[in-house]
């Protein structure tokens, strides 16, 4: 019998199965990768159930776990479990941090730490509970370098890091915003998405590179910001030569020559300190019969932390409304112990919404459309056990760190495709946590994919003929252009230089700009009231800059159809300084068209009208309508200089937008994820002529006086971010 359901089965650990089963494990240990595998999933599970092993056998136990290199989880277990000589103390001591204070390194982190200490690059691929990312605080800590680039995928993900690492604000400047300057006094830490790298413009050098999430520089998996990965990277390395870390987890290779060119090495392991059970539900053919499955499964876990995936946003609010439903229907209470703070601030500023009754009951949603505030809270709440459930989208998978002990697999879909063995793994990997939980479950509605070995390519690097898009190529330095791409790297060069320099630095599709660029050219004089402005556009310039991108840049689907709808969400913003407008228009809308108007129904259009603005807002408002307006700023520019014509500005509307109109040396504080209801409340109490870092001095050293007119969610949320 397989070992490890061996200890699964034996309700009772007595000393001979214990002895047994740890001779087993040391027998595995001498032998091959699948065997020494198989020893440390006995080893976790073993962990997992450590209360119930016999004293006697501990000590062998103990042995097994520093074998397969648990270092970390040694550190955890009693010493009255451990028989350590001086020996044992002198290697279990090789594998504390020799910068982080009281952390020891498993086997495999270690290696990976002195591959990383070495003079060459890094391309890592391990499982989600490894602990890449402890690595990169590892980096940060030998204050060897000085100026350190951080690449991850999500603005989420980077607060997290930016949390974490602000410990090392004496040795690092952290910049997370294109309008900071770096620190010359001391070293910077520019934590950023690639599309901030590549607007970036303070960089003088850059000693040390990190991509976090690399795989989505792969473009033969469909990311639409693949293109703006490659372009950070090459502008990062072609620029500065730095040394790179690029981490992510399952990939089995990637482009074959890239280690060589790049002085790398592919480091790929398997190698995890949690290991998870997969369980297939089946009886689920039809929707009823899958939600009464989920029901049933997520009430036998109500004191587990559990993460529910779904297909996309829509579809996890609708399965949480269910679940909700569920719970009021059964009187079942799954309040947690205390209040969460987060439930008075939503009453006060988004009255009748029904995130407010799911988490009084400890259940949530989380996908990208929340505002940024809101998705880190929950995420917050849910690791320190105050809410059980998340009904999420790939954006809690692919963008934060969870403690989930359990993860349900409900849709087998992403979006309108299916699911891959990458994605599931990804998703799997989410159950489990290191240093929090042994074993994971993961259920799984859908069923799983076909095992298929995952190869990234690098595509600046492969340069694929097919699959390489003309806004990598135009990036790719002259002498390493290959030969079956140097027609159409030629083609794009014989294009006026500074217009191509526009196209590059704007890093989006190059047809799309030069069709933009012909139509500001035809219209510069014609309509010139509706191209040269500053400040605030009025409706019509709104409408006529996003008639430009249609098409070019901008495409319109989902809650937002056209270009006349987007202008009036603009204006109403722009008006309000709030999404209540849009929120109450979005309803009105929804509502009218039905004709009996129960309680329930009109909650459910509300709840509808919310999640539209907060897509609106994140989507569009935080980042789409200000990347179309700069492409426009930029090129009306060149058009304007060749025409001898004053040029507009976008640059204040631009940012204006992007703070949520928010005086400019507040922004920082909506960047670090404060409410900006909150800012404004404290606005008046901050001078105007501070700069963001002193705004954040500032808050911290007249804390008392700032925070006492605050609600508790508030003073929190102040405190956790700065």
């Amino acid at each position: 019998m397989d070992i490890v359901k061996a200890i699964e089965r034996a309700n009772l650990l007595s000393y001979d199965l214990s002895f047994d089963y740890a001779l087993q494990c040391s027998k595995l240990l001498t032998g091959n990768g699948s065997d020494r595998a198989l020893a440390r999933r006995a080893a976790i599970h073993i962990l997992d159930r450590w209360d119930s092993v016999p004293i006697a056998t501990r000590p062998l136990w103990t042995d097994i776990i520093e074998a397969v290199g648990f270092y970390p989880y040694i550190s955890k277990i009693s010493n009255t479990d451990r028989l350590d000589s001086f020996a044992d103390e002198i290697r279990q001591q090789s594998f504390l941090s020799d910068h982080l204070p009281n952390t020891y390194m498993h086997s495999e982190q270690k290696k990976l730490s002195d591959y990383l200490s070495s003079e060459r690059n890094v391309v890592a691929s391990a499982p989600t509970s490894f602990g890449k990312s402890l690595l990169i605080e590892e980096l940060v800590a030998t204050r060897k370098h000085k100026n350190i680039v951080i690449i991850q995928p999500t603005l989420a993900l980077l607060d997290e890091t930016r949390i974490k690492l602000k410990k090392y604000k004496d040795d690092y400047k952290i910049i997370v915003r294109t309008s900071q300057e770096p620190a010359i006094d001391r070293g910077n830490l520019f934590l950023l998405t690639a599309e901030r790298v590549m607007e970036y413009e303070w960089f003088t050098h850059v000693d040390l590179l990190i991509i976090d999430e690399f795989y989505k520089m792969s473009l033969k998996r469909v990311d639409d910001r693949a293109d703006t990965l490659n372009n950070a990277f090459l502008k990062i390395y072609d620029t500065f030569k730095p040394k790179f870390y690029l981490l992510g987890p399952n990939i089995d290779g990637i482009t074959e020559g890239f280690e060589e060119k790049y002085s790398a090495i592919f480091y790929k392991t398997d190698y995890s300190l949690v290991d998870c059970n997969v369980n297939v539900i089946t009886g689920v053919d039809s929707e009823a019969q899958r939600e009464r499955k989920l029901f049933e499964l997520l009430d036998s876990q109500a004191n587990q932390q559990t993460l529910v995936y779904c297909s996309s946003p829509q579809r996890a609010r609708s399965v949480a409304r269910a679940y909700l439903k569920h719970l009021r229907d059964n009187s079942i209470s799954t309040a947690p112990k205390e209040e969460l703070p987060i439930i008075e601030w939503l009453s006060d500023a988004i009255p009748k919404w029904s995130l407010t009754e799911k988490l009084t009951n400890g259940i949530a949603i989380h996908d990208g459309s929340l505002p940024k505030h809101l998705g880190a809270s929950i995420i917050r709440y849910f690791n320190e056990g105050r809410i059980r459930c998340i009904f999420c989208t790939s954006t809690i998978i692919e963008g934060v760190n969870t403690s989930a002990k359990n993860v349900v697999i409900y849709d087998g879909k992403k979006g309108r495709k299916d699911i891959d063995y990458f994605d599931f793994s990804n998703i799997k990997g989410r159950s489990g946590r290191l240093m929090e939980h042994f074993l994971g479950n993961v259920y799984c509605f859908a069923p799983i994919p076909q095992t298929e070995a995952i190869i990234v390519d690098i595509p600046f690097y492969e340069q694929d003929s097919f699959a390489l898009t003309s806004e990598v190529l135009v990036n790719i330095r002259a002498e390493d252009v290959k030969p079956q791409v140097q027609q159409r790297y030629n083609e794009l060069n014989a294009i006026e230089p500074e217009l191509l320099n526009i196209f590059k630095q704007n890093g989006t599709k190059i047809d799309g700009q030069q069709s933009i660029y012909a139509r500001l050219q035809n219209d510069i004089v014609t309509r010139r009231d509706f191209i040269v402005w500053t400040q605030v556009p009025n409706y019509d310039q709104i409408r006529y800059i996003l008639q430009l991108c249609k098409g070019n840049y901008l495409s319109f689907d989902g809650p937002v159809r056209s270009v006349e709808q987007l202008a009036v969400y603009l204006n109403q913003y722009r008006a309000d300084g709030s999404l209540a407008s849009i929120i109450q228009g979005c309803y009105d809308y929804s509502i009218g068209k039905v004709k009996k108007q129960t309680a329930q129904r009109q909650a459910d259009h509300y709840d509808k009208a919310i999640e539209v603005a907060f897509h609106v807002y994140r989507h569009w408002f935080q980042f789409t309508v200000p990347k179309a307006f700069r492409i426009v700023d930029s090129l009306q520019r060149y058009v304007c200089a060749k025409r001898g014509i004053k040029a507009g500005s976008y640059s204040y509307y631009v940012q204006q937008l992007e703070n949520d109109f928010i005086r400019n040396n507040l922004s920082i504080l909506i960047e670090y994820g404060i409410p900006s209801q909150t800012v404004r409340r404290i606005e008046q109490e901050i001078p105007a002529s501070l700069s963001e870092d002193d705004v954040i001095q500032f808050i911290q050293e007249n804390r008392d006086r700032l925070f006492a007119p605050l609600m508790q969610y508030e003073r929190d949320r102040l405190e956790q971010c700065l």
